[in-house]
């Protein structure tokens, strides 16, 4: 039976304004690399794309194949890798790396910082073509998959490279895989998409609703539980509604809960808190109260590997902000150059400064167009120095507004300047590695201190401190 529920609040929070464009009613548009361009196209496959090493055996320039033979399943030995598709018959002209694999300036990119940059540069030769995954055979009814064991569900989500789409890009198969001593009652469908500007899950949920319920619909079984929820915040009226309709459409038995829209409700501790009133211990996962949670995008892709055989090659990304001339959320295959996304929408504006890979308050700045859409790539944000403006840094006047915004009760001013102090551990103990990185405080701060860039700082710092210290 549907349900509406109006649930309780959790506290700290902030309004960073809902700036949606004319992204949010433009219906996304089939991927224009899949069959406009007659002529070869470059893509950029970014190896690292889910937090992980990989091997340094790639693909030399001159050898012609597929993808899938050049970054696919036999490349990885560890549980938590996933293969890394592309388009289907490629030519890698050029192989980019760090120190470890040998850079080749040609094909040069950018990738977010602290990762590791090895990319591989590829001229597609037959465009519109799709790899599909050597998984379950299907005989061609969508609802052959219900008769599937779980574990043939789960490898083959490992085997269309899924992760997470809203951002952290975790694989899903290791999310679908908790421990024996940690069992799991309640799925929830994350359809909040609380960051500004970005618009791409708003659109996926009333577009294509009844896909993204499938998804849902498989991973509740692989992970054997029969309470489903989904969150949307209530700036989002049509997907709602669109999601109801899809529930009741194909029998999926889920309870649909309109979330307050503020920032940062999509974030999976505060989402747990929302709905179901279960606070993730500091420092634990949801799977540390018997809860899964996975983005609307997530369990659209699900859908494709599932029923379609199709890997994680696409994804949809809003391209927006008042730098580009034409808004829209576009279906783009992974690898795609934004370079390309932004002539598709009629280029950039002339007092165009910024482009951020993300959001606004997560997104990481890019200096040049060359940089690939990755599975983690949710928005292209395009902005004037009338949205982004250039402010001066002032001394902390212990306001404490940064420790009222934050959601994870953290001391970000402390924190800060323990790693610009480089008390690393003293950052430790104050609980650094429990922030989630959402910018709230750096938002609020009327000092302009650049706090979360510090945070990510030391976090990165600490890391290598303790890979150092473990051998």
């Amino acid at each position: 039976m549907l349900l509406g529920l109006q649930v309780p609040d959790y506290a700290g929070r902030i309004n960073p304004g809902q700036a949606y464009t004319a992204a949010a009613v433009a219906p996304h548009t089939q991927g224009f690399l899949v069959g406009l361009h007659e002529s070869p196209v470059l893509v950029i496959i970014a190896v690292f794309q889910s937090g992980f090493p990989v091997s340094p055996e790639v693909v030399s320039p001159g050898h012609h194949g597929k993808i899938e033979q050049i970054t696919g399943i036999k490349l990885f030995d560890f549980y938590a890798l996933l293969p890394v598709h592309g388009n289907p018959l490629v030519d890698p002209i050029a192989v980019a790396g760090g120190a470890n694999h040998g850079a080749a300036s040609a094909a040069q990119a950018l990738t977010p910082p602290f990762l590791p940059d090895l990319r591989l540069k590829l001229n597609i030769h037959q465009i519109g073509q799709v790899v599909h995954v050597q998984g379950l055979k299907f005989a061609g009814d969508p609802e052959d998959w219900r008769a599937e064991p779980t574990d043939n569900l789960r490898k083959l989500i490992w085997e269309a490279g899924i992760v997470g789409l809203g951002g952290a890009a975790f694989p899903t198969h290791v999310k679908l895989s908790p421990p024996a001593d940690k069992p799991i009652d309640a799925f929830i469908l994350n359809g909040c998409e609380c960051e500004p500007y970005l618009t791409a899950d708003h659109r996926a949920m009333v577009e294509l609703a009844e896909k993204i319920l499938t998804g849902m619909d498989i991973l509740m079984k692989v992970l054997g539980v029969d309470k489903g929820y989904i969150g949307i915040e209530t700036n989002k009226p049509d997907a709602i509604e669109a999601m109801r309709t899809g529930s009741a459409r194909i029998g999926l038995d889920a309870v649909i809960v309109p979330l307050q829209t503020k920032y940062p409700q999509g974030a999976e501790k505060m989402l747990i808190q929302a709905i179901l009133g279960r606070k993730v211990p500091a420092g634990g996962l949801p799977m540390d109260v018997g809860v899964i949670v996975n983005n609307v995008g997530t369990a659209l892709a699900v859908t494709e590997a599932v029923t379609e055989g199709k890997p994680l090659i696409q994804r949809i990304v809003t391209v927006t902000g008042n730098g580009i001339n034409k808004p829209r959320n576009v279906m783009t295959r992974i690898g795609s150059p934004f370079s390309h996304l932004v002539h598709y929408c009629d280029g950039l504006k002339e007092e165009t400064t910024q482009v951020f890979m993300g959001g606004p308050m997560m997104g990481i700045a890019q200096f040049d167009l060359a940089v690939p859409v990755i599975k983690a790539t949710s928005g292209i944000i395009c902005t004037t120095d009338s949205t982004v403006k250039k402010v001066e840094t002032s001394p902390c006047i212990s306001c404490g507004s940064c420790i009222s915004a934050c959601s994870m009760n953290l001391l970000p001013t402390r924190l800060a300047r323990l790693t610009e102090m480089k008390q690393l551990d003293a950052a430790e103990e104050l609980g650094i590695n429990h922030c989630i990185e959402c910018g709230s405080c750096a938002f609020v701060c009327p000092s302009h201190i650049p706090l979360v860039q510090w945070i990510r700082v030391g976090k990165y710092r600490l890391s290598q401190m303790n890979t150092s210290a473990a051998g």
